[in-house]
């Protein structure tokens, strides 16, 4: 064992401890599978990246540093939270990236792209090239016991593959998703994660009205600054990898975005909301590109740092 520079970062927020955490170990290099799982078990945390040198070949297709992603029960190809929080953790350790607008991450599906975003001091993440499918009726009927829900509250259903796989679930009301009790340990028989998601009516001010309603839903007290207007409203149920319910989750809503973008069931720019119901705030700003490429974007602020034995 030896001592490792570790951060732990909040993604999806400006506002520390009202996002998603994500543990970074800076200095990975000789640490074996074992030690990385025992180590993500051990954060309890969503994700635990490590951060390693890029291969010669990655180097030379403009990556600057690779990451390993872990849950608790696993190791990841991809996800959206921690590839910005290991970008932010990167940086602030004086990382320095081939393109300055630019941060190429080398991960289990190949190479991301981030990019500076709109907001202040905010990187967004090309969402990687989503698969979808239909899912079958025998799926959905397990689905909708283990989360209490009347198929009349689902508008529309999807399997959603853009590294880690989705059930995508559009409802019919932010408060549908909102008021949501799972039975966790029937969605763990089940073996899928479900993101649900709706939508927020287009009028700005009910939008605003619909977000107070909201953030009447959380367990704790709002923040002292109130957050961005959404236009979504999402919640992510991933008992099968541990996870009962996730506060902010980039890769599922990149990959609702790609979805009900090309459906024509959202802009392509619009703002979601996750966390409300865990006492979050996470906000995720999503936008699709004159190319057809979704941006996945949001603000990161470090929470932890210091030293880890590993």
């Amino acid at each position: 064992m030896k001592s490792r520079t570790f951060t732990q970062i909040d993604v999806f927020t400006d506002q520390a401890y009202l996002g998603n955490p994500v543990a970074v170990v800076l200095d990975s290099e000789g640490l074996s599978d074992e030690a990385m799982q025992q180590f993500a078990r051990w954060t309890q945390l969503s994700e635990t990246t490590f951060i390693l040198p890029v291969s010669a070949a990655a180097r030379a297709a403009g990556a600057d540093y690779r990451v390993r992603i872990f849950t608790p029960g696993g190791e990841l190809p991809f996800a959206g939270h921690p590839t910005l929080g290991t970008a932010h953790a990167w940086r602030e350790a004086g990382g320095q990236a081939q393109n300055p607008d630019r941060i190429v991450q080398e991960c289990g599906v190949g190479l991301v792209t981030l990019r500076r975003d709109a907001l202040p001091q905010a990187w967004a993440f090309a969402a990687p090239a989503l698969q979808r499918r239909e899912p079958t009726d025998d799926e959905l009927t397990r689905v909708y016991q283990a989360l209490g829900l009347n198929p009349a509250e689902v508008l529309r259903a999807q399997h959603l593959h853009n590294g880690p796989h989705w059930l995508g679930l559009l409802l019919d009301s932010p408060e549908t998703v909102l008021a949501l009790d799972p039975d966790h340990a029937a969605l763990k028989q089940t073996g899928l994660k479900v993101g649900v998601a709706a939508r927020y009516t287009a009028t700005p001010g009910l939008i605003g009205r619909a977000n107070r309603e909201a953030r009447a839903f959380a367990h704790h007290r709002p923040p002292s600054e109130p957050p961005q207007q959404a236009d979504l409203e999402v919640r992510a149920f991933a008992a099968a990898i541990g996870i009962p319910e996730d506060p902010v989750t980039g890769s599922l809503n990149a990959s609702l975005a790609q979805w009900l973008m090309a459906d024509g069931l959202m802009p392509p720019q619009y703002t979601a909301a996750q966390g409300t119901v865990l006492g979050r705030c996470g906000r995720v700003r999503l936008t699709q590109d004159a190319s057809g490429q979704v941006w996945v974007g949001g603000h990161t602020v470090t929470c932890i740092t210091g030293q880890v034995r590993l």
